[in-house]
């Protein structure tokens, strides 16, 4: 397992993953990118950007950077900068497929991504993803599994997954949708030829949506690694979007909302890797200070109040913009 690898690491910030969705394309669903970005989207200027963030994510102590073939460009960025770090070999790199990225670098494109969890579209994407990051490729996942994705009944798929994680691959799924709980249960059941298939579950999780607690503290007994995604719901725990009883609780700290709203997140026993989203690195070092947040049982109360039903949320999700 190469997760293997923050186990031996010591900086109190090695279990925080940096996330290229909101920075390897120009269009996200992510609040304030007017803010975070500006104008300036060209590939360019988003290669270099990302770029800085990995070196400064990298330099407080993050091993763990998560692509996708539908982030835009994130793998090639990525792999870019692999390239020109050679002193970098103690990271653990994973990517996912099942999404084909189809805006064309457009921020108003009429369809961003298209689904497709086939052998055919494992069998393309995979050819891609290892055409950049070769044998820098850790992890690859199935990218946002529902329960009804033929993802999780396709045995020949899982055959031939199970051929790329015997050739050392770690193979896993990303959730997403109100059910992630049964599509996590569902895939915890995938076994080929008796062993279980799947090694990681990345999932959203955050003070918001919390419907999936329990699910991933099942994944965890059964061994895998539990990567949290969208610890910050899009931009909607940050300043100045957090609701009062974070920003509340942040002010006590002495950090920011951001911060507190990972750290709910980090103190999870189940929680092995939690992305932080950043598309500065401002964002960053306010998201890395999380690793020092102590939250009491008091404010973790007035947090846990702030859930909300899981179809609510995801339906508050779906109707965010593209910017």
């Amino acid at each position: 397992m190469p997760f293997a690898r923050l186990a031996t690491a010591t900086t109190p910030t090695c279990h925080i993953g940096l996330g290229l969705a909101a920075i390897g394309r120009p269009g996200y669903i992510n609040l304030g990118r007017d803010h975070d970005l500006g104008e300036d989207r060209g590939v360019e200027t988003l290669r270099a950007r990302t770029h800085e963030l990995l070196d400064a994510a990298y330099a407080q102590g993050v091993r763990y950077f998560d692509a996708a073939r539908s982030y835009g460009r994130s793998e090639e960025f990525l792999a870019d900068w692999l390239r020109k770090r050679t002193d970098v070999d103690d990271v653990v790199i994973g990517s996912k497929w099942g999404y084909t990225y189809t805006a064309d670098w457009s921020t108003d494109a009429e369809r961003h991504e298209v689904k497709d969890h086939s052998l055919a579209a494992y069998e393309r994407q995979r050819a891609e993803s290892d055409a950049l990051l070769g044998d820098r490729l850790d992890l690859y996942q199935i990218h946002s599994v529902t329960p009804d994705s033929p993802a999780l009944s396709d045995k020949e798929l899982h055959a031939r997954l199970a051929e790329a994680a015997a050739q050392g691959l770690t193979v896993g799924f990303s959730t997403s949708g109100p059910a992630q709980a049964d599509a996590i249960r569902t895939a915890l059941a995938v076994t080929v030829d008796g062993e279980p298939l799947f090694r990681t579950v990345q999932a959203t999780y955050n003070a918001l949506e919390t419907s999936a607690g329990t699910a991933l503290a099942e994944a965890h007994d059964a061994g895998l690694t539990v990567i949290v995604k969208e610890g910050m719901a899009n931009g909607r725990l940050a300043a100045p979007d957090a609701p009062e009883p974070l920003r509340a609780v942040a002010d006590e700290t002495g950090l920011g909302a951001d911060a507190v709203a990972l750290a709910v997140v980090l103190r999870e026993p189940w929680s092995g890797v939690v992305l932080s989203g950043a598309a500065t690195t401002t964002q960053l070092a306010s998201n890395l200070h999380a690793a020092a947040v102590d939250l009491t049982d008091d404010q973790l109360s007035r947090l846990a109040a702030l859930a909300e039903e899981p179809r609510a949320y995801w339906e508050r999700r779906r109707q965010l913009p593209w910017h």
